[in-house]
């Protein structure tokens, strides 16, 4: 899986600071050009792990997003999708990890050859760590970490609970 800057994608830097101050994640923005139309798709999740995204939360970040990128791209002619990251999301750049923090997550492990799922409690550029449950004692859950390079990484999903 291969790392990029949330920063490198066109305006990501000029939406993510809008999104945050609602109380969201901006975990995608894609702008496509077609004929004389630019669509653009944001994905956007709750700043709190526990918390559910909702129709009237993308209905919120449309309002504030849609203008934003209208005036940055110098158009009106455009359509604009905003979602969740949806039940099982895909994710797609490891940067996105990041936003992720705290959450479960299950990422297929070349290097096992399997699925390895759990907690994401850190990333950086290179790998993440996910905290493992490993069985019952009688002290309660036990636990064990597992770091991952994003090179072996083949395929990860965000779990939704």
């Amino acid at each position: 899986m291969d790392y990029k800057s949330l920063d490198q994608i066109p305006y990501y830097s000029d939406c993510a600071g809008l999104v945050k101050g609602l109380g969201y994640e901006l975990v995608e923005l894609r702008i496509v050009p077609q004929n004389r139309m630019t669509k653009i798709l944001a994905v956007i999740a709750a700043e709190n792990a526990a918390a559910d995204i909702g129709i009237d939360d993308c209905a919120k970040v449309h309002r504030l997003l849609l203008p934003r990128l209208q005036a940055l791209l110098g158009t009106d002619d455009t359509y604009m999708e905003v979602t969740s990251p949806g039940m099982e999301r895909n994710i797609k750049n490891a940067a996105e990890f990041a936003l992720f923090i705290g959450r479960e997550l299950r990422v297929w492990d070349r290097q096992k050859n399997d699925w390895v799922g759990g907690m994401l409690v850190s990333c950086d550029q290179t790998s993440l760590t996910l905290e493992l449950a490993t069985g019952e004692s009688a002290a309660g859950t036990e636990k064990e970490q597992l770091t991952v390079l994003y090179t072996n990484i083949a395929k990860a999903k965000f779990i939704h609970q």
